[in-house]
């Protein structure tokens, strides 16, 4: 991602392919609808036809309710569709637990092997991101089905990873979850995304992507 970037991030998991599909396929019936009126709009400035005797026209009344009707159903179907797979957990083979506190974020990893990390924001260095690097990175496998634990020791935080499509609120006192596979190897950043507090800005999330026997000699 670069700051002059205004398209939406590389897709990563299988959830942000299909948010991106879904934006190209909405924002493509946005732009025809706008060319339309915009067509219709000159034809009625520059176009001086008047029909005395057609005081009503029950077909085309017809048509310009059913029409918008059709075009919300095109929109609605695949966002329903991707907010219930969203939602699925199909048969996770490792859980992660992640706490928000004030200003930082724990892991725990309990399944077979317990293991536990805070992961904090590091000073810049030379060769560091900025408000982005954090001194121990999440770690977890790529192309493995994972389940995602949120909850929180005090405040409302949101643990938020765009190119992966995931954000969740980490609320106290409940746990949410949510369903993440990674495609490839990699680094991906986030930073809270709910205000939190004074320093709400200084809680960045990194998660290293490895391989799956990489990451079981990483835990044991």
């Amino acid at each position: 991602m670069k700051w002059t970037k205004f398209y939406l991030p590389d897709a990563y998991s299988p959830t942000m392919e299909q948010l991106v599909y879904f934006h190209d396929h909405t924002m493509s019936i946005i732009t025809s609808i706008t060319i339309l009126i915009c067509i219709l709009l000159n034809s009625l400035l520059w176009n001086k036809l008047i029909e005395l005797n057609m005081n009503e026209h029950q077909m085309i009344e017809t048509w310009w309710t059913i029409l918008p009707t059709i075009v919300l159903f095109l929109i609605a179907i695949p966002s329903l569709k991707i907010l219930y797979s969203m939602e699925e957990l199909i048969n996770p083979t490792i859980s992660i637990k992640s706490m928000g506190h004030q200003w930082y974020w724990s892991y725990e990893y309990s399944d077979k092997f317990c293991k536990e990390l805070e992961s904090y924001m590091k000073y810049n260095k030379k060769n560091d991101f900025r408000l982005l690097e954090v001194d121990n990175k999440m770690k977890a496998p790529f192309l493995t089905q994972i389940r995602m634990i949120f909850s929180s020791s005090d405040v409302l935080h949101s643990w938020t990873i765009p190119c992966l499509g995931i954000k969740m609120d980490a609320v106290p006192g409940r746990i949410n979850q949510s369903s993440l596979m990674i495609k490839k190897p990699g680094i991906f950043m986030g930073q809270c995304s709910e205000i939190c507090g004074t320093n709400h800005s200084f809680m960045p999330i990194m998660l290293e992507s490895i391989k799956l026997n990489k990451f079981i000699k990483w835990i044991s």
